[in-house]
């Protein structure tokens, strides 16, 4: 596995050694030992989640407050997404910036987001599958959301606002950037 350093600290791309031949393919999801050693400390994931979503939806940007907040490790089955992990710690030089990365079932990438982020995905693919780690557990007093489409935050996405497709709940409950909980 190659560990991939992002412009924001803490925020790790993985990306593995694939091995192909007339059978199909292998390769090594995630290994603890590997994972602590690179990411430089231990992260005990508790559970793991899947999604299945189609062409143009976009979950999140989500994220839990305070004692739930979530590290997450995240990557496609099937199809293809744009996933994007906003900086929410407020004594980080980064604050306010994103990163955005491909993630799909070609390229097998691994995307790392440590505590304190706000996290979405955009749906690039007829249909998608995503799964993920988590290291807490999921606490619905402690949830947020980071509205998508922020101009504060500016994340470009790229396809046309009217093909995307939102639940009401992060319609209705996502706050602007000013009125984020921050960490």
């Amino acid at each position: 596995m190659e560990y991939k350093k992002t412009n924001i600290d803490g925020v790790w791309i993985m990306e593995p050694k694939v091995f192909n031949d007339i059978r199909g393919y292998f390769y090594e999801v995630w290994k603890q030992a590997d994972f602590d050693e690179h990411i430089g400390q231990h992260i005990e994931f508790i559970q793991d989640n899947e999604s299945k979503s189609s062409y143009g939806v976009l979950r999140g940007l989500h994220y839990q407050k305070g004692e739930f907040s979530q590290a997450k490790l995240v990557r496609v089955l099937k199809g293809k997404v744009l996933d994007v992990a906003v900086d929410l710690r407020k004594n980080s030089p980064t604050l306010g910036k994103y990163v955005m990365v491909e993630l799909s079932e070609e390229n097998k990438r691994q995307f790392f987001i440590p505590r304190g982020f706000a996290h979405g995905f955009l749906v690039l693919s007829d249909e998608a599958i995503f799964t993920y780690k988590v290291d807490n557990i999921y606490a619905p007093q402690s949830e947020a959301s980071l509205r998508w489409n922020d101009e504060t935050v500016g994340i470009e996405w790229p396809i046309d606002e009217k093909d995307i497709v939102i639940s009401d709940k992060d319609l209705n409950r996502a706050v602007a950037w000013k009125d984020a909980d921050l960490f």
